[in-house]
């Protein structure tokens, strides 16, 4: 196919830059024109290619079809981990199907956010050979669009189609590699867009001379947007000669169309599908336009259309606007504001920063630093080195200078090669970080000043105008993040300090028995949880040992499970026997009436005579596990919980304890997970115990808790304790 053209990859682009395949000039024609033809036999209407920059964990866009390149900023480098389609295909080496705009909205909201049309969507890693040690790799990954909506599971014939596409395109790159044609890392290409070319104007065709004698205007647009041609009607609605139309981009030609047209040509590319709208001529002329696209362009109606009832605002001119914010930037800022607000600590806003925003602009680095007792302090990095990281977190020299001047002046400052930067700091020349240039963007959020980040590039690189301004809108939106993420760490700090120091400091020393405790804070919400656990000495052999949950998450749980705590401890020092203690608590908090609950499991040992006693108050059972691996639950009739009836019976059972056995008290939050049965978690638990039973009882806190500290998500605390009979020769 002939006619394609090449576009600038856009802001801050660097393919291939530090590693990864870069394709020859000639390569990427051939692949773009394969691409254009299977597009035809798969029914679809777009794809593109990425390949994996290996060196940066960065998938590149190289190849587009059917879509222009405005159209992709947000996705031009993608970052192996961020929540996107043509990632999620390489990492999880499988194709990713999103038959429906809905489906898209529940799996990937800031995708749909920015691109709210009906559209399918598949995403495929391309495979290479395996590696020397037998693991299979990838050259890249691609996405192919379909419009309207998509059956739930993907058809076979489809799935066939997109492997037989996948096997050819990695072939073909083999077979680049090959004859050398895949280009040395750091190469400095372009995004190869291909599209079918525009007409050229000229003498009207026999189709547009039909088009003309239409009562209705009609205008041809190619992919792109401009005008092919337009009939002297369509002309005379829009009120513009046709030789001032032709060639432009119809919202360019006429800045009133842009809010009516833009989006809806956008709709129209990006979901294959007809769409419409309408808008008004100034000063009051209603036009409707019907907006009718395949893979070569779209066609456009234009009618007059009724007014509007009264009261129905008139569309503004906007001739004075600048294009620049409304047009891709615009939907490139809501997709990253999007993100941004799924992002809940410190931590979170800088590696979404470093994941997504760093990579779309081709950074390679970035610095977030905040104000902290008059000096700006690092809080997060990524991509530069430890000696680099050291001056900005020890120094107030190495770049705060800019970071500083940012900040003050409320102005972000681009400085695209070090001599800038020397320039306008000469007193910094010398001190430099590896980059070449550098934007420092203000965090400012609530009014006030905190903090500035920092963008390192490793070459020299041109800020467009575009991009200034979406940079400069997105410092705000990561001041904002940036100021919720604070606050909310410092809320957690506080709650679990406060939560800390409810809980024992340390474990009492009793001869001939070992203990081991541990207390994990849930992930969701940040309010005190109301775990604890406590460890007793009753006498030279003998112990306490108690563990519970008071219902909810607050402070107030928190101040009960201290009532809680202390209670048990009074009554076990005064009477050991585990089932008077819960029943004397269980009174104690009927009387306080705090309107909660709370289970609780207390154990007496008997060290001497190797004996264990046990009373539940609704609480999970402990597990037992013997020197040789067998696990079995301690059984005691569990009674109410605490505070439910004021004369409850909290009935306990004795059993033996030989040396050497361990026995685990936990809560709830360790065995229970939204989405598993709570008999498989117990059961995983005990499989744990008994294959590590053999460590020292620390170490195997910390290989129970490891697992509970992986989850992602834990909407309860977690509160474990661990002892073991040492046998009367321990001490």
């Amino acid at each position: 196919m002939s006619g394609g053209e090449f576009a600038p990859a856009g802001p801050g682009r660097i393919p291939g830059a530090s590693g990864g395949d870069d394709l020859d000039d000639d390569v990427l024609e051939s692949l773009a024109e394969d691409l254009h033809r299977e597009l035809s036999a798969l029914g679809a209407h777009a794809a593109a290619l990425y390949l994996l920059n290996r060196a940066e964990s960065v998938l590149e866009l190289v190849v587009m079809v059917g879509l222009p390149h405005e159209f992709i900023g947000p996705w031009e480098r993608v970052g192996l981990a961020a929540p996107i389609p043509v990632a999620d295909a390489v990492r999880g080496s499988e194709t990713v199907w999103v038959c429906s705009e809905e489906v898209m909205m529940r799996s990937y909201p800031r995708i749909a956010l920015a691109v709210p049309y009906e559209f399918a969507l598949a995403a495929f890693p391309i495979p290479r050979p395996a590696s020397a040690d037998g693991a299979p790799g990838v050259h890249g990954a691609m996405f192919v669009l379909w419009p309207g909506v998509q059956p739930d599971h993907m058809p076979g014939a489809l799935r066939e189609g997109l492997g037989h596409l996948a096997f050819e395109v990695g072939r073909a790159m083999e077979r680049a590699a090959t004859a050398g044609q895949l280009r040395a890392p750091g190469h400095g290409g372009e995004v190869l867009i291909r599209n079918p070319p525009s007409p050229a104007p000229g003498t009207p065709s026999a189709t547009e001379l039909m088009a003309a004698r239409l009562p209705e205007g009609v205008c041809a647009l190619d992919i792109h947007g401009r005008v092919t041609s337009v009939t002297p009607t369509a002309a005379r609605l829009l009120g513009t000669p046709v030789d001032g139309l032709v060639g432009r981009r119809l919202w360019e030609a006429l800045p009133w169309l842009h809010d009516p047209l833009y989006d809806r040509y956008r709709a129209a590319v990006i979901s294959g599908r007809p769409t419409s709208d309408t808008g008004v001529r100034p000063p009051d002329q209603w036009l409707a336009f019907d907006l009718y696209p395949d893979a070569s362009g779209i066609s456009v109606r234009i009618t007059p259309a009724e007014v509007p009832a009264a009261g129905t605002p008139r569309a503004e001119v906007t001739a004075d606007l600048p294009q620049l914010t409304r047009t891709g930037a615009l939907y490139h800022v809501l997709h990253l504001a999007t993100a941004l607000t799924e992002a809940v600590t410190v931590d979170d806003v800088v590696a979404l920063v470093a994941e997504e925003i760093v990579p779309a602009y081709g950074a390679q680095a970035v610095a977030m630093l905040t104000v902290h007792r008059g000096r700006l302090r690092l809080v997060g990095h990524r991509g530069y080195p430890p000696e680099v990281i050291a001056r900005y977190r020890y120094s107030p020299r190495f770049s705060f200078t800019a970071g500083a001047r940012a900040l003050a002046a409320g102005q972000p400052g681009f400085y695209e090669s070090r001599e800038q930067l020397d320039r306008a700091f000469p007193h910094r020349s010398g001190q430099h970080d590896g980059m070449a240039s550098w934007v420092f963007l203000p965090m400012i959020a609530s009014g006030r000043s905190i903090g500035t980040c920092v963008l390192g590039y490793i070459r020299p690189h041109h800020f467009s105008t575009t991009e200034r301004a979406v940079l400069t809108s997105l410092g705000g939106l990561i001041a904002q993040a940036l100021e919720r993420a604070m606050l909310y760490d410092k809320k957690v700090a506080v709650a679990h300090g406060l939560q800390a120091g409810l809980l024992p400091h340390a474990l009492p020393s009793v001869p001939g028995l070992a203990a081991a405790a541990r207390y994990l804070p849930g992930t969701e919400g940040m309010d005190i949880g109301g775990d604890f656990y406590d460890l007793i000495r009753l006498g030279p052999d003998s112990v306490a040992a108690v563990i519970g949950d008071v219902q909810g998450h607050n402070v107030t749980a928190a101040a009960l499970m201290g009532q809680i705590r202390t209670a048990v401890h009074a009554y076990a020092t005064a009477d050991a026997d585990p089932g008077r203690i819960l029943a004397a608590t269980n009174r104690l908090l009927s009387d306080l009436d705090p309107g909660l609950f709370a289970s609780c499991a207390c154990l007496r040992l008997d060290l001497r005579h190797h004996r264990a006693a046990l009373a539940r108050a609704g609480h999970p059972r402990p597990l037992m596990c013997t020197p040789g691996g067998g696990v079995r639950p301690l059984d005691a009739p569990g009674g109410l919980l605490l505070g439910i009836e004021r004369g409850g019976d909290f009935p306990q059972a004795d059993t033996p304890m030989p040396a050497g056995t361990t026995i685990a008290l936990y809560t709830d939050g360790l065995i229970e997970t939204p989405g598993i049965d709570m008999d498989e978690a117990l059961s995983g638990l005990a499989d744990e115990l008994s294959h590590d039973v053999g460590l020292p009882l620390e170490d195997l806190a910390d290989v129970i808790i490891a697992r509970a500290h992986a989850a992602r998500h834990r909407t309860d605390d977690i509160a474990l304790l661990l002892l073991r009979s040492m046998g009367p020769d321990a001490a």
